[in-house]
């Protein structure tokens, strides 16, 4: 299906309802450290249920590493800082979807390389972002939307 990054995550109950959205949409959830959390944190296992067993989890030891692996892949960089609209973007099975961090983002140096494929949210300009788990369920369900919620 999908495959959604988590590129430094601080907070587990987000990755542990982020791994919940992954379970139900067969998206496979990559977690690229350092983490701010244990992947056996108690929060981030009771905030994904009885899901983990569910997912395609994939754990990367830097954003050097993940990019290494997956450099020929469709890559995606949600930002509030720049892009297209995450609904223009025509999403295909297998594309990935980065998400940074709660508290910094993405870092601007791979926004300014890859500015053709950040997408955005729109929200109103007075505020600072939505939550990292309610944001990666916008753009998760759009992009199966878009390939007519095939499996």
């Amino acid at each position: 299906m999908f495959n959604i990054v988590l590129v430094e995550p601080e907070i587990p109950p987000n990755t542990g309802n982020i791994a919940r959205t992954c379970a139900v949409t067969g998206s496979c959830l990559h977690l690229v450290k350092p983490l701010g959390f244990s992947i056996e944190d108690k929060h981030l296992k009771r905030a994904g249920l009885d899901y983990w067993s569910d997912i395609c989890l994939e754990v990367h030891e830097s954003m050097e590493e993940f990019l290494n692996k997956y450099e020929n892949e469709t890559l995606y960089y949600a930002t509030t800082k720049m892009g297209k609209n995450y609904s223009e973007v025509k999403y295909k099975k297998g594309d990935f979807i980065l998400f940074g961090s709660e508290t910094r983002g993405i870092d601007d140096k791979y926004l300014k390389l890859n500015k053709e494929n950040c997408i955005t949210i729109p929200m109103l300009p007075a505020l600072r972002s939505l939550n990292l788990s309610n944001a990666v369920a916008i753009v998760v369900y759009e992009a199966w939307k878009q390939i007519d919620f095939i499996s």
